[in-house]
């Protein structure tokens, strides 16, 4: 019999997304019904995600569960649950971890059958422009070169990302418009929407002050709380995967010696644009700074989440005054992080 937990892993989330679906369909297709759940493990103890699944469904024929931040399945109970529900599993219950790192603990890792694990990278830099060619003109649109390379310099780089940006301007012009610079210009720039990953850009802009990146921030802040994705669970998820990457990107670059290309690919850095980014923010926040700022994270969804959403905002602006000006340090206490 078949185990039915999966491990997907990996930046790339368009490909991953697209995987997730595929099994959801194919138990569709067996089952018929389906009692779908989406859990994250930054907000939703591992436990409670095992007993749903461990208790099924009166209505369905089938259960399927995403568990997103499986990078931080690390406690030895949890572990244990998910190796007691394996070993028996029943085909109509199907759990699917989910990761934006590279990997996870080991002894998780462990526990998924080989072909049920895949690590999602992200495309390499001569793949990304016939990639958004490519989707233009299967839509039934042309795009100049220059303006692809102008969304490919301002979009992640995950099929995801780029398939929502670009999908924009089918709305936006006619099939017989030839997308140009000035096109993605005046949508992209002038109307993107704001999330954790462009808040995170803000403040790691080391040519900046810290007072003008804290206002840049707030400000980002301040319109992700307007938009639809509005969660503070997913700002807070969104900046702590940053700087779990960050604190990767010191492991990898220390001692002086800047990582090689290949390097850098294996541990998620593939593009110019990210590796930019993190370069940059380096030299902001040092190891011990960006493990600070994690604590900060955490604290302040405890906050939130013991506090109700009374405080919500004011709580996120501190956190953000704390990661930019205190660099990882409380503002309840004095500041010791020139000394991290």
């Amino acid at each position: 019999m078949a185990v039915p937990v999966y491990l997907y892993t990996g930046p790339e989330f368009g490909l991953r997304t697209e995987a997730v679906d595929t099994i959801k369909k194919n138990l569709k297709k067996q089952y018929g019904e389906v009692d779908e759940h989406l859990f994250y493990l930054l907000e939703t103890p591992f436990s409670e995600v095992m007993t749903i699944l461990s208790s099924g469904t009166l209505f369905s024929s089938a259960t399927c569960i995403v568990c997103k931040n499986a990078e931080l399945l690390k406690k030895k109970e949890d572990i244990a649950l998910l190796e007691d529900w394996i070993k028996d599993a029943e085909e109509t219950s199907v759990l699917i971890l989910i990761s934006d790192e590279i990997s996870v603990d080991s002894k998780v890792e462990k526990l998924i059958p080989q072909p049920n694990r895949k690590k999602f990278w992200e495309m390499f830099d001569n793949e990304k422009l016939p990639w958004v060619q490519n989707f233009f003109k299967k839509n039934g649109y042309t795009i100049e070169e220059d303006a692809a390379q102008l969304i490919l310099d301002m979009v992640e780089n995950n099929t995801e990302a780029l398939r929502n940006e670009c999908s924009r301007f089918f709305v936006c012009f006619p099939k017989d418009h030839v997308i140009n610079a000035n096109d993605v210009d005046s949508l992209l720039i002038y109307n993107r929407e704001e999330d954790a990953f462009t808040l995170f850009n803000q403040i790691s802009d080391s040519s900046d002050s810290p007072q003008k990146r804290l206002e840049s921030g707030i400000t980002v802040l301040q319109k992700i709380r307007l938009s639809k994705e509005n969660s503070s669970v997913t700002i807070i998820a969104g900046l702590a995967s940053c700087f779990r990457k960050l604190v990767l990107w010191h492991k990898i670059n220390s001692n002086g010696f800047a990582a090689d290309s290949f390097t850098l690919k294996t541990n998620g850095f593939s593009s110019t644009i990210m590796q930019k980014q993190y370069k940059n923010a380096a030299k902001i926040w040092t190891t011990g700074q960006a493990t600070a700022i994690l604590a900060v994270l955490s604290s302040t969804d405890m906050q939130i989440r013991s506090g109700g959403t009374m405080m919500e905002d004011v709580l996120l602006q501190k956190m953000i005054y704390e990661i930019v000006i205190k660099k990882g340090a409380s503002i309840q206490a004095p500041d010791y992080s020139e000394g991290f």
